[in-house]
């Protein structure tokens, strides 16, 4: 049987990977085997990293919560224990909103969650 070479096969793989690592520093978007490391790496990272911003987001909102919660005199622990307690069910994310945008709005949620304290 003939040998057969993988020919434009390899090719068109070679210029998908170089094309995802293109921008990318020195040969890691120029060399194959340089971007194949870098592609994987970055994916990987890419993957952790979605991870982490969810993380962060929540963090970044209890910390305005907190801030908006401490203006009303309250803390978070014991807003969100009241608001809990008087069956509201605003997630954090959209409570970190209403306290950024509309502080008149967060201080009757806040008076809401002394209420069933």
């Amino acid at each position: 049987m003939a040998r057969t070479k993988t020919g434009y096969v390899r090719r068109r793989h070679h210029k998908k990977i170089l094309k995802l690592t293109k921008g990318q520093w020195g040969t890691r978007g120029r060399l194959w085997k340089r971007s194949n490391e870098a592609m994987l790496k970055s994916l990987w990272y890419s993957y952790g990293h979605r991870r982490a911003r969810s993380r962060d987001m929540r963090r970044l909102w209890i910390t305005r919560i907190n801030a908006a919660a401490r203006l009303n005199g309250i803390n978070y622990s014991r807003l969100m224990y009241g608001l809990k307690k008087a069956n509201v069910e605003i997630d954090r994310k959209i409570l970190a909103d209403i306290a950024v945008r509309d502080p008149q709005t967060f201080t009757k949620i806040a008076a809401i969650s002394l209420q069933h304290q």
